[in-house]
This record gives structure tokens, sequence and C-alpha cells, in this order.
């Protein structure tokens, strides 16, 4: 996956506003808020940042 460091910066959890962060090994972004802990994919290293298309942690 590659997604710039700015870019990872400013992009946001749009079910609770919290910062995301890579997971390693894998395609996804994770949501830093552990009341939150949704984890949303990457596809073709363009994020899907959609709740429904999001999974629990």
């Amino acid at each position: 996956m590659k997604i710039d460091d700015w870019l990872l910066d400013i992009l946001a959890c749009p079910a609770c506003k919290s910062p995301l962060r890579a997971v390693p090994d894998a395609d996804e972004l994770a949501c830093t808020s552990e009341s939150c802990g949704l984890v949303y994919p990457v596809r073709d290293d363009i994020p899907v940042l959609l709740v429904d298309e999001a999974r629990k942690a």
C-alpha cells in the first residue's frame, strides 16, 4: 500500500473523526480511537473511507 505520509496526516475516521493509521502488512487503515475501532480497506492505493465498507477490528 502506498499512501503518502502527508495524506495519512490529514485523513480522519468518517465515523468519529479520529486519526487513521496504516495497518502493517495489510491494505487497510485503522481508526486510532479504541471506542470506534473501524478498519477501512485500501483498494488500488485509494482509501475507501465509507462506514458501510469498514469492518470492526
